[in-house]
């Protein structure tokens, strides 16, 4: 299950990529499409997230932040793109993104259900 969640992370984050370059070049109803398919993965990104949870015969707290912070990933992902759309500033969404991926990585990479290279 470890595999299918890294999967959908790294397919939300291309997916969000494409979004605002679609939104950069103007196309309007492409970023929509694509915009709707990555909420489709924030889906499948929580459900695999809960089923490896579940899958833990003992929850410590680092699973529980990392939860958390996974879930502000997510929501940061979804406010730069509505921000976006509204052509409003994204700076400090960025910021907050770019800290929240850092700690949901190393929180993911540091627990026993993640791979070991750390």
């Amino acid at each position: 299950m470890t595999h299918a969640h890294i999967t959908a992370w790294f397919l939300a984050l291309v997916l969000f990529f494409i979004a605002l370059g679609l939104h950069k070049s103007g196309k309007a109803k492409g970023f929509r499409v694509v915009q709707m398919i990555l909420r489709v993965f924030y889906i499948l990104i929580v459900a695999t997230g809960v089923w490896m949870l579940t899958s833990i015969s003992t929850i410590s707290l680092l699973y529980i932040l990392k939860s958390a912070v996974g879930l502000w990933v997510i929501a940061m992902l979804e406010l730069i793109l509505i921000r976006t759309a509204k052509q409003q500033r994204t700076s400090t969404l960025w910021i907050q993104f770019v800290v929240a991926f850092l700690l949901v990585l190393y929180l993911g990479f540091k627990l026993p259900l993640g791979f070991h290279f750390l």
